[in-house]
């Protein structure tokens, strides 16, 4: 019988694979130990194509390498006994690369039950009708139920961010919940905290709450609602998911951290007493505004005492450096076709 923990059912293990990231590192060598780089997974995966010599295999494995791009998305697997379940984080912005990355780390498109969206902004969402579109076709190849859609139902027309040179940087529309629809899948527009995935081993957060002093948001984001842009640092459709493993304690995925990453730090750990274990995702500590809370935000996480900080997409290259150097035995960074294993 699987055990209940404060904030969902604890795991045995998980699996968090990044589909979508900002870069791509395939040579150097891996972080934290629980980090598998993607060249490893290649080789573990690919049949030797020619014998070099006597001994030695050859295998391809430059053209089997995921591509990078401005996005994040990140499959989980847990596990509790035989039971097994599958989320998406995120799909990106295209489809056509997240597709193809898929096929080149052989996701399962039939198991993923639910595809889950942390918040508008079209580097998260851009991939989804045709992603969810062909995760409903793959489950229903296999007698399964279509998949649930997991969205914020504010959403707004476009959003941008001011850039100091005077003009704002505009986003490309999100797509619409009809198109969504039109999918086939099972859409749900939810606001609170809930349990995620058929067998409930992921928690949504609601909106995450602003505890800290120094996270007061994204510096110059707008939104346009319906009325015209207004300022919207706050970004309040922003969600991250959580999970618990046992023996480990609590990771977060947090796309973007537009909340801060501290913040979303803290509201996994809502009502538990777990430890915090991995903080996955953008800390979006990159531009001039943003770089001032680096400091700030890597004495916080040390207080936190996170197992492993795994940085990507938004971060930027100034906080990614300030958190190798502060936590050097913690730091697992988040490239395209990594894979963590949580055990």
């Amino acid at each position: 019988m699987s055990t209940k923990a404060a904030d969902g059912r604890v795991l045995d293990r998980a699996r968090v694979t990044i589909v979508a990231d900002n870069e791509c590192d395939a040579l150097s060598s891996p972080g934290a130990h629980e980090h598998r780089s993607e060249i490893v997974g290649i080789i573990e995966s690919r049949e030797p194509e020619f014998m070099v010599d006597d001994t030695t295999p050859g295998i391809g494995v430059f053209d089997a390498l995921c591509f990078a791009c401005h996005g994040y998305s990140a499959l989980v697997t847990g596990w509790i006994g035989d039971e097994e379940s599958t989320i998406l984080f995120d799909v990106g912005p295209d489809a056509d690369l997240w597709l193809s990355n898929a096929a080149k780390l052989r996701v399962s498109l039939e198991k993923i039950e639910a595809v889950f969206l942390s918040h508008w902004h079209w580097d998260h969402s851009g991939g989804f009708a045709r992603v969810v579109a062909a995760i409903t076709e793959a489950r229903a190849s296999h007698g399964l139920d279509a998949p649930v859609v997991d969205l914020h139902p504010e959403r707004p027309n476009r959003r941008g961010l001011r850039h100091p040179a005077g003009h704002v940087l505009l986003l490309p529309e999100d797509p619409t919940i009809a198109e969504l629809e039109a999918t086939g899948a099972t859409v749900r527009l939810l606001s609170e905290a809930h349990e995620l995935g058929s067998a409930s081993m992921f928690r949504a957060s609601g909106e995450i709450p602003r505890q800290t002093a120094f996270e007061t948001g994204l510096i110059g984001h707008v939104s346009d609602f319906g009325d015209g842009f207004i300022e919207d640092a706050t970004i309040a459709d922003e969600r991250c998911v959580s999970f618990t493993v046992a023996g480990r304690g609590t990771s977060v995925l947090s796309a973007c951290s537009h909340a801060g990453i501290v913040n979303a730090s803290n509201e996994a750990l809502t009502d538990t007493d777990h430890e915090l274990d991995v903080v996955f995702g953008g800390y979006h500590l990159s531009g001039l505004a943003m770089e001032k809370r680096i400091d700030a935000t890597i004495a916080a996480l040390g207080e936190l005492n996170p197992n492993i900080v795994a940085p990507g997409h938004c971060t930027g290259w100034r906080a990614k450096h300030a958190l190798a150097a502060a936590l050097p035995d913690h730091f697992a960074p988040s490239v395209v076709g990594s894979v963590y294993q949580l055990n």
